[in-house]
């Protein structure tokens, strides 16, 4: 929880409690089935919750926007997102069943009625967003055929709707192939962590 605290210091009660809870929850999944990593788990909050909340460093989600984990996992980014973001909304998709058990019985858990969750590919919902968030799921261009038709045209954020994805490495390739306005942040000036060395946070404008 430390590292939790030390990038985001304003954190309410609840919130720290929600936060702490996170470690005997997913240990306790991760012994009936493999949501985490085994050699993760000991890095929980610094690898999946602090790395998930780097897109809370780009962007502030507003109250009532509406925000798709596409490909959740094991409920990063959405599930420390939620936490952060009360009164946004968010959808946890994945196309993997157990997975959105086990994110459905941690949001159960930690009472957090902003976190909806739906066992889909993310292609067929037919819904709309402000927001596309995803972890390390697949190539821009993939991210951008799934969802081009799943975001609102009016926008409120200092960020105009599009999706926003955790990712690491050497991403020009991925870059050149989608033809939208496209900001990089490095994570390595925001967590000073070594971790956090090629970790980024894209974002892609998916409406003019």
């Amino acid at each position: 929880m430390e590292i939790l605290l030390k990038y985001f210091p304003d954190l309410t009660p609840t919130q720290i409690e929600q936060f702490g809870r996170l470690h005997s929850l997913y240990t306790a999944w991760n012994a009936k089935i493999n949501v985490i990593s085994r050699k993760d788990i000991d890095f929980l909050y610094e690898r999946h919750v602090l790395h998930s909340l780097g897109i809370a460093k780009i962007i502030q989600f507003q109250p009532q926007a509406e925000v798709m984990d596409l490909g959740t996992g094991g409920g990063f980014p959405a599930i420390p997102l939620a936490i952060l973001f009360p009164e946004t909304k968010f959808l946890a998709v994945d196309s993997i069943g157990k997975k959105i058990t086990v994110v459905k019985d941690i949001a159960q858990n930690l009472q957090l009625n902003n976190l909806e969750t739906m066992h889909q590919r993310a292609e067929k919902i037919n819904r709309q967003f402000d927001f596309v968030v995803s972890r390390a799921v697949a190539p821009l261009l993939d991210l951008y055929k799934w969802t081009n038709n799943k975001f609102y045209r009016m926008y409120n954020h200092s960020l105009k709707n599009g999706i926003i994805c955790l990712k690491g490495g050497d991403l020009s390739q991925e870059i050149a192939q989608v033809h939208r306005p496209i900001q990089v942040f490095d994570l390595k000036n925001i967590f000073q962590e070594d971790f956090f060395a090629e970790k980024k946070v894209v974002y892609v404008q998916m409406i003019k």
